[in-house]
């Protein structure tokens, strides 16, 4: 069973929304996300979410947890400041950078900030229709 973690900077929106795609596409994987920093749980990132089935209300902002890291098979981190920070890992587990804009930075009207937070989602779940299965 792949084991994986999605990384980013505040575990708000990005990791989560590709945590929630993740375990959609690969019901039997052990996938988790988690933040440098925890911001807690972006409500755009829950409506995005919810418009392709997928419930992560209930899901938690969470800072890395090492011994989960150093146990992957993967590591992908959503944003150049999750990659930079991130621990060190060791040399099994594999590292990935799929970087996203922030979408939670998106200034203007409540449509404006759907159309970033869907972009990013859509992107997010191209990468993971792309990962390769071990």
């Amino acid at each position: 069973m792949m084991q994986v973690y999605f990384l980013c900077t505040g575990n708000s929106c990005r990791s989560q929304i590709a945590e929630g795609l993740a375990q959609k596409y690969f019901p039997d994987w052990k996938i988790a996300s988690a933040g440098v920093e925890a911001h807690g749980l972006n409500q755009y990132a829950v409506k995005v979410m919810a418009e392709k089935g997928i419930d992560i209300s209930k899901n938690k902002s969470k800072l890395i947890d090492l011994d989960y890291l150093n146990t992957c098979d993967l590591v992908v981190t959503l944003c150049g400041d999750a990659r930079d920070r991130c621990p060190v890992t060791p040399n099994h587990v594999k590292r990935e950078h799929w970087g996203f804009i922030d979408p939670a930075l998106i200034q203007g009207t409540e449509e404006d900030k759907l159309r970033a937070f869907r972009a990013v989602r859509d992107g997010i779940e191209e990468a993971i229709t792309k990962m390769e299965v071990e």
